[in-house]
């Protein structure tokens, strides 16, 4: 009997001691994998460093490149797009007016009743989904799809909305697909992108198509202006705010307008504005510099992108790549630092699956154990139980991440009031200025949108920064195309 009670106490024993041994190993795993995903940390720290010094040089090389751009066309990265956009509203403008917002598989139209006083009395929006043979058929039948459905909505008018008496109806037309413009009012097809493929509308003119289907329709109303979604941002912003010189939008994608003196622009060869003035589209999602702090991750990303080599700002600082850069870091970290176990997740070598919004949520939690970072996880990639070092490095990286791409979107600000003139004091005379800012990213992810905003000030100066403003101004596929066709009427 007591043999064997020895024995299950010598049995006992080792299989405590070798649980012992089993726990010691685990922690020394969790603890060498965190130094050596510290290490990836640092090296990334590193690489998307953007001390105020290299945020300059960038600026400045943002400026040569609107320069650049505006002397020729194909003189730049930057393509700074004339618009035709020389009467920005001014608030006095009254009447009802209409948009067409044609971006995706959904189209939306909307009305406006404008008062005169820099307000919108009321506004009513219905949204259609475009069936997907249409996007694939010909032009005829999903303009003709379109225009139906807008005199539907046109049919639906109620009282509220005045048309001025002897007025025809106007509209702004938002065509959110490559266009080279040719005026206010036209502008040929370049190519179609988001799934539509109609190869017989490419070169042709967008706004004919429109007004013809209309004709068709019996809808008696004429298209104004042809609008891209950031000049709209922009208008939307100048019609209740005089010192809105340009706009950004920061969203799935980026890009930014601003308003240019019509002699600083070489290369427009038609008549002088009445204004003086001209609205420039600049595409900075393709600016691309040396200075800019690419990482291997960057250059992965782009080199499988559908597009190498092109939109490389806006791989960098749009919501539509932050997601995906966090993920890159945490696959490297996951192959070369075992940061999640022996086995690397499967679900974390999808590309795109974690998008912005999860970032942003991880980056935000302030729960002690992050739980949210832990929930996440679990969500996206399947990964359970992550221990809380593991949890912290993710939101380090979620810091890094955000921070280079606020950063970089200040330096790309800054670039645009160092053209206009705007970023010092000259003649002792400091403008208020205001760029409309409109995008979810800016507006949801309030880590990047804190850091973009204390950058700019940073850069500016307390002097000049004080009288620079960064301004939430949503809406400007809709309203702000509306907006549009109202400065641009037949009647002004």
């Amino acid at each position: 009997m007591g043999k064997v009670t020895m024995g299950v106490a010598v049995v006992g024993s080792a299989a405590v001691c070798a649980a012992a041994a089993l726990i010691m190993r685990h922690r020394m795993r969790i603890s060498n994998r965190c130094v050596t995903a510290a290490d990836i940390l640092k090296e990334l720290e590193e690489k998307c460093a953007t001390p105020a010094s290299k945020l300059k040089q960038i600026s400045d090389a943002m400026t040569v490149e609107m320069h650049a751009g505006l002397a020729s066309e194909g003189g730049s990265k930057l393509k700074m797009l004339i618009s035709y956009v020389d009467n920005l509203p001014t608030g006095e403008e009254q009447g009802v007016f209409y948009a067409l917002d044609l971006g995706g598989t959904n189209f939306r139209v909307l009305r406006v009743q404008l008062t005169g006083k820099s307000s919108i009395e009321c506004q009513e929006f219905a949204e259609v989904s475009i069936p997907p043979q249409l996007m694939v058929g010909d032009a005829e039948t999903l303009f003709d799809y379109i225009a139906a459905e807008l005199a539907k909505f046109v049919a639906d008018e109620s009282e509220k909305f005045q048309l001025l008496a002897g007025r025809q109806r106007e509209l702004g037309f938002t065509f959110s697909f490559p266009v080279m413009q040719l005026s206010i009012d036209s502008g040929t097809l370049i190519r179609w992108t988001k799934g539509f493929s109609i190869e017989k509308m490419i070169g042709q003119d967008v706004v004919a198509h429109l007004a013809e289907a209309m004709k068709r329709q019996g809808v008696n109303m004429r298209v104004s202006a042809l609008v891209n979604d950031t000049v709209g941002t922009l208008a939307g912003g100048r019609y209740g705010n005089k010192d809105v010189v340009a706009a950004v939008i920061l969203g799935t994608g980026s890009n930014a307008a601003y308003v240019e003196r019509a002699q600083a622009i070489p290369k427009w060869h038609g008549p002088p504005p009445k204004t003086g003035e001209m609205v420039i589209n600049m595409e900075w999602g393709n600016f691309r510099s040396s200075h800019l702090p690419l990482t291997e991750y960057d250059n992965k990303l782009d080199s499988e992108s559908l597009n190498p080599g092109e939109q490389i700002f806006e791989k960098m600082i749009s919501g539509m790549y932050l997601g995906e850069i966090l993920r890159r870091v945490l696959l490297r970290m996951a192959e070369d630092a075992a940061l999640f176990g022996d086995t690397v997740p499967p679900k974390l070598k999808t590309q795109f699956i974690l998008r912005t919004p999860e970032m942003s949520a991880m980056h935000h939690d302030t729960s002690p154990d992050l739980n949210v970072v832990g929930s996440k996880l679990k969500d996206v990639f399947d990964i359970s139980d992550t221990p809380l070092p593991t949890r912290k490095i993710v939101v380090e990286i979620c810091n890094i991440m955000a921070t280079r791409g606020a950063r970089l979107a200040a330096a790309g600000i800054l670039g645009i009031l160092k053209k206009t003139g705007r970023d010092t004091v000259r003649d002792g005379d400091i403008p208020d200025t205001v760029v409309a800012m409109d995008g979810g990213l800016y507006e949801h992810y309030t880590e990047y949108r804190h850091c973009l905003e204390n950058t700019l000030h940073e850069l500016l100066g307390d002097e000049v920064g004080k009288h620079v403003k960064l301004v939430l101004s949503t809406d400007g596929s809709g309203i702000g195309a509306a907006l549009l066709a109202a400065s641009h009427s037949q009647y002004v």
